[in-house]
């Protein structure tokens, strides 16, 4: 990270420097959270968690090497300097505004209800044809994780890509005045976090609160196929420029062909020209992916052949989407996290197979009240595609099974699928089962929300 001391530190943070006075000048080399990533000079921000306190290890990370802790609490006489603060949450978020502040650099901001870390990823593929690119790592999108990715940047890096992902109202908001993009991108409004947010109108505003801090000479980048995007007014007069598949969209696809499992090839139509490039990564979703990137990229002045060159060297992440050959099964772990609409997308992937198709679905999280008919509607969509085997794990998934079979029930035997609709209770349940249900050859597909740790189950696919 840049240089920073620790009087300027305690001034970001609005908080009083605690220790020998001879130290302020002293400069942290990065910023911690986790006593075990503690590395020479870095500041420890000792922040009270679910499960343990932060200020129970600040002595620990002292001892590590850490220069100097931010601390919600008095300690007393102490051997090292730390910095009092009211909130250590919300010091971490000050910090790293004002260290962006600090930074000669483009940031270009993500969000949406699906697609944030895989359009994230295909935005970074692009720019680094050009430039020197700092990306969001794993799921470091939220009030924690970003400042965090924030600290990250070097004087090196020319643009940073920031995944923003949120579930409350102001969250956005708070998460843009530390980011401070150039560029926002929104891959659409769904689903997610209706318990907190109650309807699509409701995310539609939760998000957007990215605009309130953009650069005001910056740009916005908005899925022009999303009902609520294509309508949606910015206050701030700044034009938006659309991606996607309609006419009206200034990136748009042209000729497309599917491969299937193997991806897709596309003409890309742009105000500047058209050219073609193959999407390794199977979906309909990832070809709007490349449109934003498409977009992204020529917003900061890359040529078509540079941003054809990025689109083609991504490559999928663990859990997203990810093609895995076992010897036994085709997998397609897509088990980091899902909603209805990344259901319904993985479905149509897997559907794309030319083997025997299963699809081992699990709960999906925040939804809200009307959670039960989302998991039905899963199940729904499912009989229209043709699979063979439909494998529902979970209490809440129980509704995708059972979606499924009221749909099949009036149908006769030939036209009936998922030919096969079971539910279990647990993962232990279906492992129970897994080598009886599943036929060698079979293309099979593992979603869930991350807290069903669908993970365990593309390991045990791969033991078989």
């Amino acid at each position: 990270m840049k240089h920073m001391s620790l009087a300027e530190i305690a001034s970001a943070c609005r908080g009083t420097y605690r220790g020998d006075g001879s130290d302020t000048a002293k400069e942290v080399s990065s910023v911690a959270i986790d006593s075990r990533n503690i590395e020479k000079d870095s500041l420890f921000v000792a922040l009270k968690g679910a499960r343990s306190d932060g200020h129970d290890f600040i002595p620990q990370t002292m001892e590590k090497g850490a220069l100097c802790a931010l601390s919600e609490k008095e300690l007393g006489t102490v051997p090292y300097p730390y910095i009092l603060v009211d909130s250590c949450r919300q010091a971490l978020e000050d910090l790293a505004e004002h260290y962006r502040r600090s930074l000669d650099i483009k940031v270009v901001g993500i969000t949406g209800s699906v697609g944030k870390t895989s359009t994230k990823e295909m935005v970074a593929s692009i720019l680094s044809r050009k430039f020197r690119v700092l990306k969001t790592a794993g799921n470091f999108n939220n009030e924690i994780g970003l400042p965090l990715t924030i600290f990250n940047i070097r004087e090196e890096h020319e643009i940073a890509v920031l995944e923003m992902g949120i579930s409350d109202f102001g969250e956005m908001a708070r998460l843009s005045k530390a980011a401070r993009p150039d560029i926002c991108i929104f891959t659409n409004i769904g689903y997610s976090h209706l318990e907190q947010l109650k309807s699509r109108d409701g995310i539609l505003k939760a998000k957007t609160e990215m605009l309130q801090y953009m650069n005001p000479n910056g740009r916005i980048l908005f899925n022009g196929d999303d009902d609520k995007l294509r309508t949606f007014i910015p206050e701030s007069g700044v034009q938006p420029v659309y991606f996607g598949l309609g006419e009206h969209c200034q990136f748009r696809a042209g000729q497309t062909d599917n491969q299937g499992l193997h991806g897709t090839t596309v003409e890309f139509i742009t105000p500047e020209g058209r050219f073609t490039a193959h999407i390794s990564i199977p979906g309909r979703h990832m070809v709007m992916n490349a449109l934003a990137g498409t977009a992204a990229g020529a917003m900061f002045g890359l040529t078509m052949e540079e941003i054809k060159a990025g689109i083609e060297a991504l490559v999928p992440l663990d859990g997203r989407n990810h093609l895995i050959e076992t010897g036994k099964f085709t997998v397609i772990d897509d088990c980091y996290n899902a909603n209805p609409g990344s259901m319904k997308a993985s479905l149509d992937v897997l559907a794309q197979a030319d083997t025997r198709t299963a699809a081992i679905l699990g709960d999906m999280g925040e939804l809200g009240e009307n959670w039960k008919e989302m998991h039905r509607q899963v199940g729904k969509y499912a009989t229209e595609l043709r699979l063979h085997l439909l494998v529902c794990i979970g209490e809440k998934a129980a509704e995708i099974a059972n979606g499924a079979l009221e749909t099949v029930s009036g149908r006769s035997e030939h036209q009936s699928y998922p030919a096969t609709i079971l539910h279990y209770n647990t993962k232990a349940d279906f492992f129970k089962d897994i080598e009886s249900v599943l036929a060698p050859g079979d293309t099979v597909l593992v979603k869930a929300s991350h807290m069903m740790e669908f993970s365990e189950i593309v390991e045990k696919l791969q033991q078989l």
